[in-house]
C-alpha cells in the first residue's frame, strides 16, 4: 500500500497491490524497481507475519541503469495483517456494490513494533470514528476523492500515521444506443474505469456479446429507461442513437437530470434545431440545453469509429477531472 508519494513516481498515495508468500503479485505499485523491493519486504513479512514500512528514492543518476530516474519518493506499507481487518474491507465493498460512499483508514502506530488496523467510515458518520486523524481529515479527504496521509505529533505510545482513503463508487457511464460508436464507446469507457450501461430499443443491439464484460445492457422503450436509471451527480449519459427522433426522445428524458455530463452526437445544424424545438416547447430553458456538450466530442479531427469514441471519452474524462460544467477547452462545438 503507498502510504505516500512526492514528485514524479509511478503510482500516487493510496496505489496497492496484493502479494504473496511466493512474491507474486496481483495489482501494480509502480512495477520496476519499487515493486522488486516490495516483492522482496513481502516475502520476509508473510515469513515473520511483522508489518513493515520502506521508503524509496526515485532519482538515481546513471541512465545507463536500471535504478529508477523519475527524481519522485515514495513511502510503502507491507502489512501481512491485513485479513484481521476482513470486516472493514467487506464493509467497503458493500458501499461499492450499493453506489455508497466512505473512507478506510488505515492507522499505522510506530511504537517498537509496528501495529496496523484498518477500520471503515461511511459517509456522514466521520463523527463517530473515535481516534486520529478525526472527523476533518476524514470529510475533507472524502470531499476531494484523493488519498491523504496524516501524521500525529510524538506520544508516548509512539506516533500514529493513518492513511485515509476515500471509497467511491465508479462512475456510471450510461450510453443510448447500442450501435457501432455506443459499441466502441463501452469498449473506452470499461478501459478508463467506468460503470458502463448500455441502453437501446433494439433487442440486437443490447446482446451482451457485441460489449466487453461487465457491461450491462438494457432492450427496452428508452424514455422509460431512462427515467429507470437513477441518473446522479456521478452519471455521465452520452445520447447515441440511430435517428434525430430518438436523440430527442433520450435527452428530453434526461436534460433536466443532475448528470455529471450530458452529451449528443449530431451536427451543429440538427443541434441548432432541436435547441429552438426544446425551447420553444419549454421542454428545456436555454441554460440547460447548454449544459449539453453538443456536438459531442473533443475536436482531435476524428473520423472513424473508434476515433469519434476515443473523443467522446477523452471529452468525459476532462470534465470529470477538470469538474467543468459547459463544453472544456477544445470542445467541437463552436458557440
Amino acid at each position: 500500500l503507498v502510504l505516500e508519494s512526492d514528485g514524479s513516481t509511478p503510482c500516487k498515495t493510496g496505489a496497492k497491490a496484493i502479494i504473496d508468500e511466493a512474491g507474486k503479485i496481483t495489482g501494480t505499485i509502480g512495477g520496476g524497481h519499487v515493486e522488486a523491493q516490495a516483492q522482496r519486504y513481502s516475502i520476509e513479512a508473510c515469513g515473520s507475519g511483522r508489518p513493515l514500512v520502506f521508503d524509496v528514492k526515485l532519482d538515481s543518476q546513471d541512465a545507463a541503469g536500471e535504478a529508477p530516474l523519475c527524481g519522485g519518493s515514495m513511502r510503502v506499507l507491507i502489512d501481512p495483517t491485513a485479513a484481521t481487518d476482513r470486516a472493514s474491507y467487506l464493509h467497503a465493498a458493500e458501499a461499492i456494490d450499493k453506489r455508497g460512499k466512505g473512507v478506510l483508514v488505515t492507522a499505522i502506530r510506530h511504537s517498537g513494533r509496528l501495529h496496523v488496523a484498518a477500520r471503515w467510515c461511511a459517509e456522514g458518520q466521520a463523527e463517530d470514528l473515535a481516534g486520529f486523524p478525526g472527523a476533518g481529515a476524514i470529510t475533507s479527504t472524502l470531499r476531494s476523492e484523493t488519498a491523504r496521509l496524516f501524521a500525529s505529533a510524538q506520544e508516548p505510545g509512539g506516533m500514529i500515521e493513518a492513511l485515509v482513503e476515500p471509497v467511491v463508487a465508479p462512475p456510471r457511464l450510461l450510453i443510448v444506443g447500442g450501435g457501432h460508436i455506443g459499441q466502441a464507446l463501452a469498449r473506452q469507457g470499461a478501459l478508463i474505469g467506468f460503470d458502463v450501461t448500455v441502453l437501446d430499443d433494439r433487442q440486437e443491439f443490447t446482446d451482451a456479446a457485441l460489449f466487453p464484460p461487465g457491461v450491462r445492457t438494457i432492450s427496452g422503450q428508452i424514455a422509460a429507461g431512462l427515467g429507470a436509471s437513477s441518473i446522479d451527480e456521478q452519471s455521465y449519459v452520452v445520447i447515441v442513437t440511430r435517428g434525430h427522433r430518438q436523440d430527442a426522445q433520450a435527452l428530453e428524458a434526461c436534460i433536466d437530470s443532475p448528470a455529471a455530463y450530458l452529451g449528443m452526437i449530431g451536427s451543429r445544424r440538427k443541434i441548432a434545431m432541436m435547441r429552438e424545438e426544446f425551447i420553444a416547447n419549454a421542454t428545456a430553458t436555454p441554460e440547460q440545453f447548454d449544459r449539453v456538450f453538443a456536438p459531442i466530442g473533443l475536436d482531435i479531427a476524428a473520423v472513424t469509429v473508434e476515433e469519434i469514441a476515443l473523443s467522446i471519452a477523452a471529452e468525459i474524462i476532462a470534465v470529470r477531472r477538470r469538474g467543468c460544467e459547459g463544453p472544456p477547452p477544445g470542445h467541437m462545438a463552436q458557440r
